[in-house]
């Protein structure tokens, strides 16, 4: 049974990101030119800052520097965050999303837009933006259901604390 040289750098790298406190979230290797890159993707229910991704760059260097995995050709290491629009694959990643904005495309068609209220073992409260002036409405979906779900970047997001110092200043 032949592995992948993703599947082998994921076992080689895991632990070293679990270690510092994050999820290996994604591992690609990509040619770019004459040179290859490796982006590790990472992150944790707390989120990455850049001290927590310098440190786990260090370590996962280090440990690349010290075995065979990349081969001999010349690499770029480059470690991140999966970014605002991250697609939504694992059941950590809906309860990372609770209070966003997403994209849900349906197993049975259709699309949903929705902000993620709570997320348990079988599927996602959600609230439906109301249309033209009309109220939020209350949903229930089910992970079986969900074909692919996308984080949305919002710009002028209303938050509760908005809401409490516009009542404070009337």
């Amino acid at each position: 049974m032949s592995t992948t040289q993703s599947e082998r750098l994921r076992e080689l790298l895991e632990p070293l990101v679990v270690s510092q406190g994050l999820d290996l979230e994604e591992i690609a290797v990509d040619s770019v030119g004459r040179k290859r890159v490796l982006r590790v993707v990472v992150d944790s229910d707390t989120g990455a800052d850049l001290d927590r991704i310098a440190d786990v760059s260090r370590a996962l260097s280090a440990k690349l520097d010290e075995t065979d995995a990349m081969g001999d050709a010349e690499y770029t290491l480059e470690v991140g965050t999966p970014g605002a629009e991250r697609s939504l694959t694992e059941h950590r990643h809906y309860v990372r999303a609770t209070g966003r904005l997403v994209r849900f495309q349906l197993r049975e068609g259709g699309e949903l837009v929705a902000r993620v209220l709570t997320a348990d073992d079988e599927g996602l409260d959600l609230e439906v933006p109301g249309v033209k002036g009309r109220k939020a409405t209350a949903r229930r979906i089910a992970f079986g259901d969900i074909d692919k779900a996308r984080v949305q970047v919002e710009f002028n997001r209303k938050t509760e604390n908005d809401n409490e110092e516009n009542a404070e200043e009337a």
